[in-house]
Formats: C-alpha cells, structure tokens, sequence
C-alpha cells in the first residue's frame, strides 16, 4: 500500500517534531540544575504552558468548552496522571539522567500504547496481527535502546525508585489514551490545555512537600527562568499539540512509535549542546530506531484504516 503525503507528514514527521521538543526538556532541566529548586523546574513549564494552551483555546472559540472541564470527573484523572507522570519523569531525570528516563517513556509510547489500543478500543482490534507492525516496533525499542546503552550510563534504581519502573510507562499510556479519547468529542485546545494548567494548579499543592518548596517558586534567576519559559512553550504546549494533532489524523497506533526519537534527540542534543559524546552503540542505534519507524509505518498501514471512528 502507497503511503501517502498526507499521512506520511501526521505520522511521522509531526511525531518525530513532537519527540524532539520533548527531548529538549531533558536538557532544559540539566541546564538550570543546580541552583534552581526542583519544585520551580516541575510547577511553572506546567503554568506556562497551560496559559499558552489556554489562550490557544480562547482564540479559538472553546473558552467555554475549557472552563467546564473544571467540573468534570474525568478531566481531574487526566490531570493526576499528568502531574504523577511528569513528577516521576523529573525525579527519573535526576536519578537515572535523561537519556535513561526516556528508555522507560519509550516503553510506555512504543509498547504499552499499541496494546492497550488493540485490547480497548473495538476500531483496533485484532490490528497487532500484522509481523510487519511488531517487526517495526521492536526495531523501534532496539534503536532506542542502543542509544540509551550507548551513553554507558544505564544506572540501577533501588527501593522507592523501584516505582519509577512502573509508573513512568503506564502512566505514559494511559495519559495518552484517555486524553486523545477526550479528544474525539471535544477541541483538543480545551481539554489539553485545561490538563497541562490543572497539573500546574496540582503542583502547586505539592510544592510545598518538593525540594525548595514555595520559595523555589519565586527565587528563580533570570537566565533558568527564561529556560522554564521556553520549556513550558515547547515540551508543554507545542510538543502535546503536536502529539494529539497526529492521532487526530494518522490513528492512535503508529504516531507514538515516533516517540522512539525522544532518547535519540535526548543524546543528540546533549552531544551537541551539553557535549556528551556518543559512543559506536548509540550511533548504531539512530538509523536503527528510524528503519523501525518506517517498517513499522508500512506495517499499519498495510491494515488498512480502522474499521470505523475510534470508539
């Protein structure tokens, strides 16, 4: 089966953009470390990227749509799963560092995701019967492992770092799913955003039991602040809108078999801008977790379109 332009452009290039402006959140936060408090690094990208998110959804007429999700249920798990995912994300990163903590978001987009939507959702069902769709994520996981293992710093977690294991992953998926569900039935601008602020609301609650509590939130200096800013721009707005335009338009299975890019941008970036050096293995890895993006591409694709709307 032809891949067309238009589907080619949501489900692989967008992603991928996604991927990267994700991965530069990894640096972003070694950059202002040390001397900005933890609890600063994870409240404001969440606030400045729910205000942008917000002003997006103003713009464009659902401002009524996002201050009603206040009041729904289901809005406020989204917003838990997001705060619990980005707190782990953030302690993962300065436990394990960044390359390592995107092998664990790797597992929850690569391998969780597909399933669930195979298992859950009746448009996908039966669709992981395809070899070519498991050969290509299974070359996606390998590519990105090898450039995790390549930077030579797989680091072991003990006790209560044990849970990063689990939690970073599932709480990956499930996020995603729930919210690109969401979705469907209402502007993305609205129920994104309204996610991304209420998580920033949630941290705020919890700073005050975060490294640096409410004084790191105001006591941050210009230059790191200036990164935090940026941050919530790219990872907390740009990247998510990115990410749910592509389910929008390429179907919830390959899309986040993009995000294989997060550990290899992560190493490619702290090479470039950090000047971490990337051994043979991780540069083994790249062409390896892009071949798989494309098998895995023409293995979904080769199933043919979901046999109706997501539901």
């Amino acid at each position: 089966m032809v891949l067309d332009r238009h589907y080619l452009l949501w489900a692989l290039v967008v992603p991928l953009l996604a991927a990267l402006l994700w991965a530069t959140y990894f640096i972003f936060v070694l950059a202002v470390t040390p001397g900005t408090a933890p609890s600063a690094v994870f409240v404001l990208p969440f606030l400045f990227g729910g205000a942008a998110y917000a002003i997006w959804a103003w713009a464009g007429g659902h401002g009524a749509t996002f201050l009603a999700l206040w009041a729904d249920p289901a809005a406020w798990l989204r917003i838990g799963l997001l705060a619990e995912m980005q707190l782990a994300v953030l302690a993962s990163t300065y436990v394990a560092g960044p390359v390592d903590t995107s092998l664990l978001t790797l597992i929850g987009d690569v391998v969780l995701t597909p399933i669930i939507v195979s298992l859950g959702i009746a448009a996908y069902r039966g669709r992981l019967g395809s070899r070519v769709l498991w050969a290509g994520m299974g070359l996606c996981v390998l590519g990105g492992a090898l450039a995790i293992v390549g930077t030579g710093r797989l680091v072991a977690v003990h006790a209560w770092d044990d849970v990063l294991l689990v939690a970073i992953p599932v709480s990956v998926a499930v996020y995603f799913l729930l919210s690109a569900r969401a979705n469907e039935h209402a502007p993305a601008s609205a129920v994104v955003g309204q996610t991304v602020l209420g998580a920033g609301v949630v941290g705020l609650v919890l700073a005050a039991a975060l490294p640096g509590g409410y004084a790191g939130l105001v006591r941050v200096a210009p230059g790191p602040l200036l990164l935090l800013i940026v941050t919530g721009v790219t990872s907390f707005f740009l990247a998510y809108a990115m990410y749910f335009a592509s389910f929008q338009h390429a179907g919830y299975v390959v899309p986040p078999m993009m995000m294989t890019g997060i550990p290899v941008f992560a190493a490619l970036l702290g090479w470039g801008v950090l000047g971490i050096a990337i051994p043979l293995l991780g540069v083994i890895g790249i062409p390896v977790a892009v071949a798989g993006s494309l098998v895995a591409l023409r293995g979904e694709r080769s199933e043919g379109p979901p046999a109706a709307a997501p539901g």
